[in-house]
C-alpha cells in the first residue's frame, strides 16, 4: 500500500507575493496563494505581454490605411548627354539624365536640383482593410482567451499543490504517531522478553515493526517536500515550511450535497479551454475572409508635386552647347514646378488562382479547430459526470473513515492488552498496529478527498468558485 502517492493528482497550476509568504507569522490561505501565483508566475505575465502586442496590432493595422506622404529633396551633378531610343529600367534600376540628343559625347556637367512632395493612397480596397482590422481584432480576443484560460488553469494547478501539501502534512502527521506507538509497544515487548514473559523473537518482531514504522515516515517527509516544493513552484516564490489552512482536512462543505451535486445541468459554454478554441475558430475564419479579399482589385488616388532646378539653360544643345553653368547655387536653386493627380484602379487578376488554394487551405485549418473544439466538449462532458461520481464516492469515504478508526483504534486497545497480559501473540498485535495506522490513514484523507473531487468539478466546469464558494 503506497499511500505517499499523490491522492488526486489535477494535471494543472498559479500564485499572490512572496512577501506575504515568506516568514510567515499565520496559515497561509488559499486565496492568498492563489494571488501569488497570479502576480508572479512568468507563464502569466508572458500572456498579458502578448495580449498588449496584440492591442498595438491593431492599431498598427488601422493606420496601414493612412496615406503615403513623401517629402524629398536631392542636388546631382552629371552630364545630360541624351539619345533617341526606347529602354526600360529593370527594378528601377536606372538614372534620368534629361537633356538633347548631340551628335557627339560631351562632358558638359552642371549641378541639378530636384525637390517633390508626392502622396499615394489606396482610397478603396474592396474589403481587404477592413478584414485586416477584424483578423487583428480576432488575434486580440484569442490572446485574451489564452491568457485567461492560463490564469484559471494555474489557479487549479495551485489549488490542486495546496491540498497535496496539505494531505502530506497530514499523513506526515500519522507516520509519526504511528512511529511513536511502535517504539512504545518496543519498549513494552523488550521490557516482558527480559523478564521472561514472552519469547525473545518478540522483541525482533518489534523492532522490525520500528524500522518498518521508520521507512514510511521517511517515505512520508520524501512525499512532503515534494508536494512543497511543487506549492512554491506554482506559486513562484522560494521553497519554505508553509503553515496551510487546515480547514480542507478538518472539515468539508456545509452544503455539499445541495450546492455541488445538486448541479444536474451545468453549462460548459464558458470553460476557458472552450472559449479559447472558439476564439481561435474565430482567428482562422477572419484569417480566411482576409485572404479572400486578396483577390479584389484597389483603388488608389496619386498626387505629386515637384520644382526643379537645373545648371543648363532652356536652349542648351546643338545649336548653343555653352549655354550652362557650372555654379552650385545656378544649378539647385528652384526654376519650374509641376503637379500631378490621378486614379490608378489595379487589380492582379491572376490572384483569383493564388487566392482560392490559400483559402481552401484556410477552411481545412478552420474545420480542424472546430473539430478540436468538439472533441474538447465531449471530453469535459464525460469528465464532468465523472466528477459529480467522484464527489459521490468521496462522501461516501469521509462517512466511512470515522467507522474504520474507531473500530482499528479499539481493536489496537484490545490486542495490546491482551498481550500485555499474555492473552494474545505478536502476529496479532503487528496486525492491529497496521490496521491502525491504515485507518488514520484514510482518515486524513477523508476530507481532503472531498475537496479534491469538488476541485476536479470546478476545473471541468470552468468555474473556480464552485470550489472557492465552499470555504
Amino acid at each position: 500500500m503506497n499511500i505517499w502517492k499523490p491522492l488526486f493528482l489535477l494535471a494543472l497550476s498559479a500564485g499572490c507575493s512572496a512577501a506575504a509568504v515568506m516568514g510567515q507569522t499565520r496559515p497561509l490561505t488559499l486565496q492568498e496563494a492563489l494571488q501569488t501565483g497570479l502576480k508572479n508566475y512568468q507563464s502569466i505575465k508572458a500572456k498579458e505581454n502578448y495580449a498588449k502586442a496584440a492591442t498595438e496590432n491593431i492599431s498598427a493595422v488601422k493606420r496601414e490605411y493612412l496615406p503615403d506622404l513623401n517629402l524629398a529633396a536631392q542636388n546631382s551633378y552629371g552630364t545630360v548627354n541624351g539619345e533617341n531610343g526606347p529602354t526600360w529600367g529593370y527594378k528601377g534600376w536606372t538614372t534620368g539624365a534629361s537633356g538633347p540628343a548631340m551628335p557627339s559625347q560631351n562632358w558638359n556637367a552642371a549641378f541639378g536640383g530636384l525637390y517633390l512632395a508626392n502622396i499615394s493612397w489606396d482610397v478603396i480596397t474592396f474589403g481587404r482593410q477592413h478584414a485586416k482590422v477584424l483578423a487583428a481584432k480576432e488575434q486580440l480576443n484569442t490572446n485574451q482567451a489564452d491568457l485567461e484560460q492560463e490564469k484559471f488553469e494555474q489557479q487549479v494547478r495551485i489549488a490542486g499543490a495546496y491540498l497535496n501539501l496539505l494531505a502530506a502534512q497530514r499523513l506526515r502527521g500519522s507516520m509519526e504517531s504511528n512511529l511513536k506507538r511502535a517504539e512504545d509497544l518496543r519498549h513494552l515487548i523488550v521490557s516482558r522478553a527480559l523478564n521472561g514473559l514472552t519469547a525473545g523473537v518478540d522483541s525482533s518482531i518489534a523492532n522490525a515493526e520500528v524500522s518498518k514504522a521508520q521507512l514510511t515516515l521517511i517515505d512520508a517527509v520524501n512525499y512532503e517536500n515534494a508536494q512543497r516544493n511543487k506549492l512554491a513552484e506554482m506559486m513562484d516564490v522560494p521553497d519554505q515550511d508553509f503553515t496551510l489552512d487546515t480547514t480542507f482536512v478538518t472539515k468539508i462543505p456545509n452544503q455539499l450535497l445541495e450546492t455541488v451535486s445538486a448541479q444536474d445541468a451545468v453549462s460548459l459554454k464558458a470553460q476557458p479551454l472552450l472559449r479559447l478554441f472558439g476564439s481561435r475558430i474565430s482567428l482562422s475564419e477572419a484569417s480566411q475572409q482576409l485572404l479572400s479579399k486578396n483577390a479584389m482589385p484597389r483603388l488608389s488616388f496619386m498626387g505629386v508635386m515637384q520644382t526643379r532646378g537645373s545648371g543648363f539653360d532652356y536652349d542648351y544643345g546643338v545649336a548653343n552647347p555653352s549655354h550652362f553653368s557650372q555654379g552650385y547655387w545656378s544649378g539647385v536653386k528652384p526654376q519650374v514646378a509641376n503637379y500631378l493627380v490621378g486614379l490608378n484602379l489595379s487589380w492582379t487578376v491572376t490572384d483569383l488562382w493564388r487566392t482560392h488554394a490559400q483559402v481552401a487551405r484556410q477552411h481545412y485549418t478552420t474545420e480542424g479547430l472546430k473539430n478540436e473544439y468538439n472533441q474538447t466538449y465531449n471530453r469535459l462532458q464525460h469528465q464532468l459526470q465523472l466528477s459529480e461520481q467522484q464527489i459521490e464516492n468521496a462522501v461516501k469515504k469521509y462517512r466511512e473513515a470515522p467507522i474504520g478508526l474507531k473500530a482499528a483504534s479499539d481493536a489496537f486497545l484490545q490486542k495490546s492488552t491482551l498481550y500485555e497480559n499474555g492473552l494474545s501473540n505478536i502476529a496479532d498485535l503487528a496486525q492491529a498496529l497496521y490496521n491502525i495506522n491504515r485507518a488514520e490513514t484514510d482518515r486524513d484523507i477523508a476530507y481532503n478527498g472531498v475537496w479534491q473531487a469538488i476541485l476536479y468539478k470546478s476545473a471541468t466546469v470552468g468555474d473556480l468558485q464552485l470550489f472557492l464558494n465552499q470555504l
